[in-house]
């Protein structure tokens, strides 16, 4: 599955501390890309997201940045932006070269070693393994410590990580997405309907308790913080303004809601960027079909390929 990679101008490098279990994750645009941004969560953290409003005066992004380390890890985006600028990407303002890089965080400090957070270094080394080739899934780069089903803990919680979805329409027009599951909640597989992960009845037991049926019973009693999120970013070769662009990443995030239960929650800082590249023509009615579709593949995909790591289980093999 080459899922984001698969749009032309698009490369995808992680960076990962599988001792610490966190990392980050370089999606890089080198020559430019019209960016939307939709924020559903109410726990978000990012950076740039003011530069992605149809209103503000920036055309173009040259990166999205997702990364693990809560606030901490907004740092991150300064060693993407250092990284482009050395090589004379960005915009020109006449005394030097600015990359756009927009940034948004999940919070891992639950696994691992919440001191140990991706730096300035670490996005700098995520955007130089940056390729074309398939995006490498699983527990890695801004997933190294993504967990899902935190209704009971972590202790009752399940790995998750970064997958990757592509739907093909005529004429040539692709739209990928990439996702990082973090969330609060459950996934289930919108194929079956069936929860495939999250929160497990016993800390010993791999039967899922099924998170909003342990709400709807009371299992919510208050002192839940702002510990979840899902990030996702969708590309397209096909060519949209600002405004479109948003409108792609508003109906792209109908992927979530039809694989995570329960989704966009008070506890989970949920994003969703939008980037077109190319000139392609398509209805962004119709984009953002696919993109919803390449986005419920996506998160599916991170649940699925995630190994167990840090005394969590995971559906994939390590």
């Amino acid at each position: 599955m080459k899922g984001l990679t698969a749009v032309a101008g698009i490369r995808v490098g992680h960076a990962s501390n599988f001792d610490a279990l966190t990392g980050c994750t370089a999606i890089l645009c080198e020559g430019g890309a019209v960016c939307g941004v939709d924020v559903r969560g109410s726990a978000s953290g990012t950076e740039e997201i003011e530069a992605l409003r149809p209103g503000h005066i920036t055309e173009q992004v040259h990166a999205i940045v997702l990364s693990g380390g809560s606030a901490f890890g907004l740092e991150t985006a300064s060693g993407v932006r250092r990284y482009l600028e050395q090589r004379g990407i960005g915009v020109r303002t006449g005394p030097a070269v600015v990359p756009i890089v927009p940034c948004a965080i999940l919070f891992d400090l639950g696994i691992g070693k919440p001191g140990v957070r991706p730096t300035r270094e670490m996005g700098e080394s995520a955007a130089a393994a940056a390729t074309t080739e398939a995006v490498k899934e699983g527990a890695v780069g801004a997933g190294t410590g993504a967990t899902v089903g935190k209704i009971f803990g972590m202790r009752q919680a399940m790995k998750s990580g970064i997958g990757s979805g592509l739907v093909e329409l005529k004429g040539g027009v692709l739209v990928a997405a990439l996702a990082v599951v973090n969330a609060f909640g459950d996934v289930r597989d919108p194929g079956t309907g069936k929860l495939i992960a999250g929160a497990r009845r016993a800390p010993d037991s791999m039967e899922l308790a099924d998170t909003e049926v342990q709400m709807k019973a009371g299992a919510l009693r208050g002192g839940f913080e702002r510990r979840n999120t899902t990030l996702v970013a969708v590309a397209t070769n096909a060519q949209l303004s600002k405004v479109g662009a948003t409108k792609l990443a508003q109906l792209a995030s109908l992927g979530m809601a039809r694989t995570i239960y329960p989704v966009n929650t008070m506890f989970d800082g949920d994003v969703v960027f939008a980037l077109s590249l190319g000139d392609a023509q398509a209805d962004v009615n119709t984009l953002g079909v696919a993109a919803a579709e390449a986005v419920a593949e996506a998160v599916v995909r991170a649940v699925r390929s995630a190994a167990a790591m840090g005394g969590l289980p995971g559906l994939g093999v390590a």
